[in-house]
């Protein structure tokens, strides 16, 4: 084999980004998304404990605020459910039903028997639809149940009964019925029988208008494929609903989760022809969950798709999807979970070749002025009032003393932090500033805790020694630790990249001096602050990753805007 040309290498390469530029980044800009909403269902779905009815009702407030209309409310059985009781109580509040969708299977079961679907019983949901009133179906479809004998029950037998059940919707219940097909094995279907689901996705496509489906939805109900799988799957579908003169139908993707892959195959669908997903807000589901909605409109915003914001207020995805995790599961989500997670307005702070796109100023998370030797008179004054209100005292000129004082106390070798409310009310003190009891009472607090504080510091301070103690030269024990044991003995639980932009910005962020080591005296500043922060914590690795997450990343963006502004 000879050598790869690097010229004709980088060609390759800049040709393959272009093609993806164009096919998949630009279409995902460009798409016009469609959100149907599944939190009020696909939430419980696995949970040890249900939603109840005042659940629901807040779930469903929930995602309102997000500016979402189309909401599944509902699948129903033959006996009552919670579900029943949320629709009536919809009823008694007079909503508008337009907007809500529940679920029914396409038929009661099999002939007995027979491996033939039973065509004349009418299934439980559309029952309940009609008698509640919910004009919006999505019918659900097995096309590779072997349970099924479909040489008797043939594929035409199938588009029958799809229409059938169709116009019972127009006919008994309303004729603004919106019907959605769900293909609820799509990718086996795909897989085994591909002719099978694509003879049903022609004839839909080709029904007469007036009389045809609002759109199409299919999941990967286990989590198993790959996103190129479903790519060309989806694109495929798509493909035949646009030759038969159905280019606005619907066509919606739901991925479970199980190996990971769930937003990017949800992604990867979307680029592909999939205008909008039906997923709940957050990732709760069956087994491991699945792709949430608001984790998928976030990438769409993220690359740029304007329409989205004018469709939806995103910027209450984080917070709803936080309450739909609590409502559901009782505990808010794990910290490390993206875009809603407590870590994830910290840890994104954009990637190469994307943009810098700073969630946290997205959904408006505030960022208090940090107060270190860069910040300014102004800073200073605003973080005051901030913490204590007004007062006469909180001017320029104190506030210039103050700065003044951080600059001596490194001077004399004191390294102490000043955000906190009780490390800025002991700098106040000592600039010449008189204590208001709001201060006092903070700096009580904090005397009242200085020894079991001391204690958690020798605690991680006995770690520290342990990582210099094993460096080797001139650097052993010298109270200063290299990038590598810094690395390997804190931060990693918090920075998965050894040697990236993140990890390089939060070494700047500590390195103080500039001198190129961690003092354990700048890794102290963090340490105290989050003490002075969360003055009743006792547990060390909870301290680190307070010091970590809401001191240290935050720092991080200091550094970043300091940059940017030089």
């Amino acid at each position: 084999m000879s050598v790869v040309d690097i010229d004709s290498e980088v060609s390759t390469i800049v040709q393959h980004i272009e093609t993806v530029r164009v096919q998949k980044r630009e279409r995902l800009r460009n798409l016009d998304f469609f959100c149907l909403d599944n939190s009020i269902r696909e939430s419980t779905v696995g949970q040890l404990r249900s939603h109840t009815l005042q659940n629901k009702i807040d779930i469903l407030h929930q995602v309102r605020k997000c500016g979402i209309k189309d909401i599944i409310v509902a699948t129903f059985a033959h006996l009552t459910r919670v579900d029943d009781d949320f629709v009536e109580h919809l009823r008694k509040e007079k909503e508008d039903f337009s907007h809500f969708y529940s679920f029914s299977e396409v038929s009661e079961g099999f002939v007995k028997g027979t491996g033939v679907y039973d065509t004349e019983r009418v299934p439980v949901g559309l029952q309940k639809n009609k008698k509640y009133g919910l004009i919006n179906t999505i019918f659900e479809v097995d096309l590779a149940d072997s349970s099924c004998n479909w040489d008797k029950f043939t594929v035409s037998d199938m588009c029958n009964l799809l229409v059938k059940w169709m116009n019972y919707v127009f006919d008994e219940i309303s004729p603004d019925g919106k019907v959605l097909l769900n293909f609820r094995d799509f990718p086996i279907a795909m897989s085994k029988y591909p002719k099978r689901a694509l003879l049903i996705v022609r004839f839909l496509s080709s029904l007469p208008k007036g009389r045809r489906m609002f759109g199409l939805l299919f999941e990967d109900p286990m989590g198993e494929y790959l996103p190129e799988e479903l790519e060309a799957w989806t694109t495929s579908v798509r493909r035949i609903m646009v030759s038969c003169g159905w280019p606005e139908g619907r066509l919606l993707v739901h991925i479970h989760q199980k190996w990971d892959l769930q937003t990017a195959s949800q992604l990867d669908c979307l680029g592909a022809g999939a205008d909008g997903v039906w997923a709940s807000l957050c990732e709760e589901g069956a087994a491991l969950g699945h792709a949430s909605s608001a984790v998928t409109m976030m990438n769409l915003v993220r690359l740029g798709n304007t329409k989205i914001l004018q469709k939806y207020n995103c910027t209450q995805l984080r917070n709803a999807a936080m309450a739909v995790t609590k409502l559901t599961t009782g505990k808010p989500p794990h910290p490390k979970q993206v875009v809603y997670g407590e870590r994830a307005v910290d840890l994104v702070l954009g990637s190469a070749g994307v943009g810098d796109f700073d969630l946290a100023e997205f959904f408006g998370v505030e960022t208090p002025n940090r107060i270190t030797t860069l910040a300014t008179v102004e800073m200073i004054k605003d973080r005051l009032v901030n913490l204590f209100g007004d007062h006469e005292q909180f001017n320029d000129e104190l506030c210039s003393k103050m700065k003044e004082q951080m600059l001596l106390d490194l001077r004399s070798g004191k390294k102490e932090e000043y955000h906190s409310p009780a490390g800025i009310a002991l700098l106040f003190d000592k600039a010449g500033g008189k204590m208001t009891p709001e201060m006092g009472k903070v700096v009580a607090n904090l005397n009242d805790n200085l020894a079991h504080h001391q204690g958690l510091i020798d605690e991680i301070r006995k770690e520290w020694d342990h990582w210099d103690d094993q460096e080797e030269g001139i650097d052993k024990g010298d109270g200063m630790l290299l990038f590598d044991s810094f690395y390997h003995g804190f931060m990693a639980p918090y920075f998965g990249c050894y040697r990236c932009d993140r990890t390089k910005k939060a070494m700047k962020a500590l390195d103080m001096d500039q001198d190129g080591y961690v003092d354990w005296y700048e890794f102290l500043v963090y340490i105290k602050w989050a003490l002075c922060q969360y003055p009743e914590t006792t547990d060390p690795d909870v301290l680190l990753s307070i010091a970590f997450e809401e001191g240290l990343i935050p720092a991080m963006r200091d550094e970043k805007i300091i940059k940017e502004r030089l």
